[in-house]
């Protein structure tokens, strides 16, 4: 891609996002969105100097990401792994400074803001320290390892007046947000619930290089740090849920087990959740590593309609027909059907929907980018964007919550000691 080519990617990315938020309403839902957008360009000598603190598969994503910024640079790396740091460095220009330590990247200086993209466990003291040094902290989602540290994270970022913004990109991507509109604008009629999945045909247990060990790179399957499918990938769906439905879960009940690899990890590699929400409205989320055939769905549904943003479609319902009952007995009467076996498959009057529903578009181009000129732009006023730290914050705490119910059988509470943001 050319720069002009890419320029004009983005010019049409910002257009939509722009398209997607018009309106006092959605001014109100996705205020973040829109504060994005509004990032100016800025010299690259006064671009805000990024620290990325781990250079893993993730962080090294991000590091692509914050070179297509016009508003951000990275000025360090950091990582304890040797292999991890080099293919860091690969990325960056040659004079930017490489650290195996944070706390020596931090001693050193010349930093705006760092991102954090380690193992949960580590979020907490790490953000911690770069608060202490005076800086603005970008971490990747989900926040921390615990509830207590969500909340202890969000304190101190409130305590030392510098921004804490969490890695959620469906907040940024125009299908969602479109989606968001269209329903907020009653398109789909009152939403009662969403059904989430994220399935997947994989371990998620990668090799072990040389002088690594297997907690090091398989720090997903441990409980130390990581809740597993929890954390990495129902975090994001459970933060769709409450901001299509305007709310956190009021109460949520699970069930988790190792039910296919079993291979000496701790964290549940098939989980089913309900999350409640104020007036009976349910998230139901399923989550599994060994069956791939309905991948990452999430499905919408109110009494006009269902949106699929995942999958970049809206489906309206057709006006209401007869009893089922009174049409099966018509079939009978008129022939169409020899036989009605109760609890039998020779008739399909209540199949899903086979229509292919109208297409919410937009879905090209990767929203990360946003985020980060949307980070680079509260550094340098000093104002978070506005609403997207409960929004984590929530997704985080609701996703945590969902492996306590797991683990206990109990049905759990939305707690009420949570931080005000």
């Amino acid at each position: 891609m050319t720069d002009k080519d890419f320029d004009l990617s983005r010019r049409s990315f910002i257009d939509r996002v722009l398209m997607a938020t018009a309106g006092a309403g959605m001014a109100a839902a996705t205020p973040w969105a829109s504060a994005a957008v509004g990032a100016a360009p800025v010299a690259k000598s006064d671009r805000v100097r990024l620290g990325v603190i781990g250079t893993g598969d993730r962080g090294r994503g991000l590091i692509q990401n914050i070179a297509k910024t016009r508003n951000c640079t990275v000025a360090a790396i950091c990582d304890n792994f040797e292999l991890h740091l080099a293919k860091g460095r690969a990325l960056v220009d040659a004079s930017t400074r490489a650290f195996t330590d944070h706390r020596a990247m931090l001693d050193a200086g010349g930093l705006d803001a760092v991102v954090i993209a380690t193992p949960l466990d580590l979020h907490k003291q790490q953000s911690f320290d770069a608060f202490d040094a005076g800086l603005h902290v970008w971490c990747e989602k989900a926040m921390a390892r615990t509830i207590d540290d969500c909340s202890a994270m969000v304190k101190r970022s409130q305590d030392s007046g510098k921004v804490l913004q969490i890695g959620h990109q469906r907040m940024f991507k125009p299908t969602y947000l479109n989606a968001v509109r269209r329903a907020k604008e009653g398109e789909i009629g009152s939403l009662t619930q969403i059904r989430a999945s994220w399935h997947r045909q994989s371990s998620w247990r990668r090799p072990v290089p040389a002088g690594a060990t297997d907690r090091q790179i398989n720090w997903r399957l441990y409980r130390d740090s990581s809740a597993g499918l929890m954390t990495e990938l129902a975090t994001h769906q459970i933060q769709v849920s409450n901001l299509f439905f305007d709310a956190v879960p009021t109460r949520v009940m699970g069930s988790g087990s190792i039910c296919f690899w079993k291979d000496g990890r701790e964290v549940y590699d098939h989980v089913a959740l309900i999350y409640e929400y104020a007036g009976g409205r349910k998230l139901i989320y399923t989550s599994l590593l060994n069956n791939a055939r309905y991948g990452c769905e999430e499905q919408i549904q109110g009494s006009k309609g269902t949106i699929e943003p995942e999958l970049g479609r809206i489906y309206k319902e057709l006006p209401p027909k007869e009893l089922a009952l009174l049409r099966m007995q018509a079939d009978v009467a008129s022939g169409k059907k020899r036989a009605v076996p109760i609890g039998g498959a020779t008739w399909f009057a209540e199949l899903p929907v086979t229509t292919p529903g109208e297409p919410l578009g937009w879905g090209e181009y990767d929203e990360t980018m946003l985020q980060f000129e949307g980070f680079g732009e509260a550094v340098r006023t000093g104002k978070p964007l506005p609403g997207l730290l409960s929004q984590a914050y929530h997704a985080s705490v609701a996703s945590l919550l969902g492996e306590q119910a797991m683990d206990s059988g109990q049905v759990m509470a939305w707690p009420t000691s949570l931080v005000a943001i």
